[in-house]
């Protein structure tokens, strides 16, 4: 036997981190919770493997691994070594490995169906015919033909749960399909023992209608929550095909060629044919046309666009050839943002599912040790009845009820609050937004917006008002401030080669020109700072002031009426700002809560965490670059989709329409999907204590204890997509 292995942890500390590969696996065949803790447990065990997590409501494993020790192929083939499939989570393997494992269900489901119904027929005459009227050999020989019908269901329909109960058992655990498989092959050996043997110690009664119905139910409810899983990728697959193959790029020269998306830079100017999707987040500087952003706000109607108009990637042009000037690309676009937040929502597993994997091993060593203490009660009391109550109790007991509680009522809470605006990429926030003390909202790009009219130039020197406005421009272009895109919106950038171009958090962005001056636009030191407009940036070279740009903010439109909303949910609403504390003032006053200013990111940081060494659940709402400290460390955080790229990559959620009113939204959705997990939890386990008792009391026929728990099942996935309907 080889050695073992270096612990994975303390190789990874080891490795820097760009040597390790992180991909994620699209798995089929995973029935239950209990899968995903198998699978998780062989690829740690694989030599090179920094982590694997596995999410059996999604079906996906997402693994970090060392390439230098262990290949991508050795994964999937470990995984299809212990019975499961297998494929990089792409369009095109996953779609091929849904057609198979669709047509694979299906037909067990009919070999199940159709051998059931002859078994029935089969086994009516014993349940009418009078005592005496069936002579024993014609019993036999309908005994016999059931038996024959029954092999085809063993061997082909039930094979998923004897295949999952040996892997289970393979990695020494104990997996949902193991009182499955117990149940099934009880059945058939005491039916296929009074079959042969009438006059043996199994009694007279056989089982192939129980276990042929019981497998029938299984299977019917399997089928149908992976209808429902296939249905969730398949809208995502088609969110992610939005963005064409390949777009024509107009060139400097006055010509065009094709490029890959991905070629594309800031500044290109794009051609976009009717019926062709937008590539890239831009404006629109020739022609007009509809766009369908339904992709975006849900709406299927085409949205008018003309010269100047935003157009968003992944939307598709619906009518009239345009030409487009190409302003956000690759991962910095809303599109994106979206298609990588679903990815995370589908790949991630909330704590409630984890702790149900931890307690569905326990669960089923007690549910084995009931049906071994039934049985050899009852083989005391009535030993003919013996089998018939070991195997009810183990079909009753299978806890699937138990492992969809929470999958299912979270990813439709996802799904819900998605289609309002509010796209998460840790699904864990649900519970986090339902459970919130306080909030914690930004100002600038978050309560207010600015008004592209309101800008307005004061130069030091006023001979240079032209040039420096162009200057300023350039400048801000480099930046996703909504001051600096205001500015951007208001004057042509001139074209100005910068170097050493950067922004920093709460000071603004900076760059070297061509002649080597540093130019900053954002916060200064000066001392003649004019409060009486809402919010003011300076553009200075180096460090001397050049000009002062002055704002005048607005709220957004449904800012009022969500604070209100949120303070009657009994929210404590708080601003933080680092403007000016006169001008946040003001603004808290509008609104009706607190609010401080002059923050600077570390001050943030502070007040947050001292909310929560209260106790307190915090949430905060931000859209710059100095917001990324906050929200990571708030318990849930949100961001704007119009915010910077670390701020959305920080957040828990992005607020596609940026609109507070979401929030509301998202919060009311988020403490029903709490509520409705708790029912799924109390309906599981009151279903368990019910039909318990009465497997164990010989009141309930395996047939009758299969169709329950099927039934359990279903009803809690039913339960929890009651928040998908609008």
């Amino acid at each position: 036997m080889a050695s073992h292995p270096m612990p994975v942890t303390a190789l990874s500390s080891r490795l820097p981190r760009a040597q390790l590969i992180e991909a994620v696996f699209r798995i089929g065949g995973m029935h239950c919770a209990a899968c995903s803790g198998i699978i998780s447990e062989l690829l740690m065990r694989l030599p090179g493997v920094e982590s694997a997590q596995v999410n059996a409501a999604s079906e996906r494993a997402s693994v970090r691994w060392n390439p230098q020790r262990i290949e991508a192929a050795t994964l999937v083939d470990a995984i299809e070594a212990a019975g499961y499939l297998a494929d990089p989570d792409t369009a095109a393997h996953a779609g091929a490995m849904r057609k198979v494992e669709s047509r694979a269900a299906i037909w067990r489901l009919f070999v199940a169906v159709f051998c059931a119904m002859q078994i029935m027929m089969l086994a009516t005459p014993a349940y009418v015919s009078a005592a005496g009227d069936l002579a024993a050999d014609q019993k036999r020989l309908l005994d016999l033909a059931a038996w024959m019908l029954t092999l085809p269901i063993l061997a082909f329909s039930a094979r998923p749960f004897f295949s999952g109960a040996w892997q289970s058992l393979r990695q020494r655990r104990i997996g949902m399909d193991v009182p499955v498989a117990l149940g099934i092959t009880c059945a058939f050996v005491a039916s296929t023992i009074v079959t042969f043997m009438p006059d043996g110690i199994a009694g007279g009664d056989v089982y192939f209608d129980s276990l042929s119905m019981f497998v029938s139910f299984l299977l019917a409810g399997r089928l149908l929550d992976m209808q429902m899983r296939h249905k969730a990728e398949r809208l995502l697959e088609e969110a992610t095909e939005r963005v064409p193959a390949a777009v024509m790029r107009l060139t400097v020269a006055g010509g065009s060629e094709l490029v890959n998306p991905s070629r594309l830079r800031r500044g290109d100017r794009v051609r976009v044919l009717v019926g062709d999707g937008f590539p890239a987040d831009g404006t629109l500087i020739d022609g007009t046309c509809e766009a369908d952003e339904s992709l975006i706000t849900g709406e299927s109607r085409g949205v008018a666009k003309a010269i100047g108009d935003a157009v968003i990637a992944g939307s598709r042009n619906l009518r009239g050839p345009v030409v487009m000037r190409v302003e956000r690309v690759g991962a910095d676009t809303r599109y994106e943002a979206i298609c990588g937040l679903m990815r995370a929502v589908r790949n991630g597993k909330p704590q409630l599912l984890a702790a149900v994997d931890r307690w569905a091993g326990p669960f089923v060593w007690c549910v084995l040790g009931l049906a071994a203490a039934s049985g050899f009660a009852w083989s005391l009391i009535d030993p003919s009845r013996t089998v018939w109550v070991v195997i009810s109790v183990l079909i009753v007991t299978c806890p699937c009820a138990l492992s969809l509680a929470a999958p299912s009522a979270l990813l439709s809470a996802a799904a819900a609050m998605g289609r309002h605006g509010l796209l998460l990429r840790r699904i864990d926030a649900i519970e986090g937004l339902a459970r919130v003390d306080t909030l914690f909202l930004d100002k600038t790009g978050t309560l207010t917006e600015c008004g592209k009219q309101g800008v307005s130039i004061e130069p030091v020197n006023p001979h240079d008002r032209s040039w420096i406005e162009g200057f300023a421009a350039s400048l801000a272009s480099a930046s996703a401030h909504p001051l600096s895109r205001a500015i951007v919106a208001c004057h042509r950038p001139s074209p100005v080669t910068w170097t050493d171009l950067r922004e920093v958090a709460g000071y603004g962005v900076e760059g070297l020109d061509s002649a080597g001056c540093r130019w900053r636009l954002g916060a200064s030191n000066q001392e003649d700072s004019d409060r009486s407009v809402e919010t003011q940036a300076w553009l200075t070279r180096d460090g001397l002031a050049t000009a002062r740009f002055s704002f005048d903010e607005v709220l957004r439109a449904d800012v009022v009426e969500a604070v209100r909303a949120l303070k009657a949910d009994g929210i404590r609403v708080r601003l933080l700002s680092g403007d000016d504390p006169i001008r946040v003032a003001r603004i808290a006053t509008m609104l009706g809560i607190a609010g401080d200013g002059g923050m600077t990111p570390d001050d943030k940081l502070r007040v947050l965490r001292d909310a929560q060494a209260h106790g307190e659940i915090v949430a905060m709402i931000g859209d710059g670059i100095n917001d990324g400290p906050v929200l990571a460390q708030a318990d849930v955080s949100l961001a704007m989709a119009e915010g910077a790229t670390l701020a959305r990559a920080e957040a828990d959620g992005v607020m596609l329409f940026n609109r507070l009113g979401d929030v509301v939204v998202a919060r009311t959705l988020a403490k029903k999907a709490v509520r409705i997990v708790h029912q799924n939890f109390a309906w599981a386990i009151t279903y368990n204590l019910v039909s318990i008792p009465l497997a164990i009391g010989g009141w309930m026929p395996p047939w009758v204890a299969g169709a329950g728990m099927a039934c359990s099942s279903l009803v809690v996935v039913a339960n929890g997509l009651q928040l998908t309907r609008r």
